[in-house]
């Protein structure tokens, strides 16, 4: 059931309650499939008996139907994925925030100055200690096959964590035969100390050799709790339906909250690089 909160002008909607809003934005009615969704922003007056719009959707549907920037995070931990995102609009940057097994997520305006923030606050980012100076990279290769099978053996735990790692050391040893010592151990912590992996994917308007294009910057990072964070470099993000499978490699390179903070500023285009942003 959609609601509001005037007070801090939030919002509680599913994605069938935006495609309401959708129809409405274009003169058209809601089909069929949509009536109850219709009926239930009318029932908490968000929508007018003919249709018509409360104005304190002004903000969220200004931004929603012409937006400038959109970006996009994908979080997936204990209870699966889930989505979030911010919608930066001509007049207003709109961020929404999911919960894992409710329908609506929670959609409100935020200070433009604020957007990495928020976008960091979604991923859970934290700060941790600082590389050494002259410190050494850290990466870790495998297949994604060997991910897959990681993740079958931890969802058969063992009788003890002793257990469950080799359960897991024996996956990962038969679906890479060149996963090798130390790298082997190393992978294998990362699994179990696995919080959360995500991807943040900024999408605009933007311009290449002289057309117009849409443009897109992403990053992929897996939070490690007690042993950090990795930013994946393969496979490369942005990946397309379809470009990975089991034979493709995955590389993990360890990183910090604060290059994980750098990486995410970077995502967002200057002004420069958009198209007809109405500035």
């Amino acid at each position: 059931m959609p609601s509001y909160d005037s007070s801090r002008a939030r919002f509680r909607l599913a994605d069938r309650h935006i495609a309401v809003f959708a129809h409405l934005l274009d003169g058209r009615t809601p089909p069929e499939e949509l009536t109850e969704s219709l009926a239930e922003l009318q029932r908490v007056g968000l929508v007018g008996e003919e249709g018509e719009l409360a104005p304190l959707l002004r903000d969220l549907l200004g931004a929603l139907a012409d937006p400038v920037v959109i970006i996009q995070v994908e979080v997936t931990g204990e209870h699966g994925p889930v989505n979030h995102g911010v919608v930066v609009g001509q007049e207003a940057v709109v961020s929404h925030d999911a919960w894992p097994g409710e329908e609506e997520s929670e959609y409100v305006s935020i200070e433009p100055t604020t957007l990495v923030w928020e976008l960091a606050r979604k991923v859970n980012l934290h700060r941790g200690g600082k590389p050494e100076k002259g410190e050494s990279e850290v990466r870790i290769g495998t297949t994604m096959a060997a991910l897959d099978a990681a993740f079958v053996a931890l969802e058969e735990p063992g009788v003890d964590d002793d257990a469950t790692r080799e359960n897991v050391r024996k996956a990962l040893t038969q679906a890479d035969t060149d996963l090798q010592e130390p790298a082997l151990d190393q992978f294998l912590e990362l699994v179990v100390s696995l919080n959360a992996t995500w991807r943040m994917t900024a999408g605009w308007g933007g311009e290449h050799d002289g057309e117009r294009a849409s443009m897109v910057r992403a990053l992929a990072v897996w939070d490690c709790g007690p042993l950090g964070y990795w930013i994946r470099e393969q496979p490369e993000e942005p990946i397309l339906p379809g470009q990975v499978g089991p034979d493709s490699a995955l590389v993990l390179r360890k990183s910090n909250a604060g290059e994980v903070w750098r990486k995410i500023t970077g995502l967002l285009p200057d002004r420069e690089d958009l198209v007809d942003a109405g500035t």
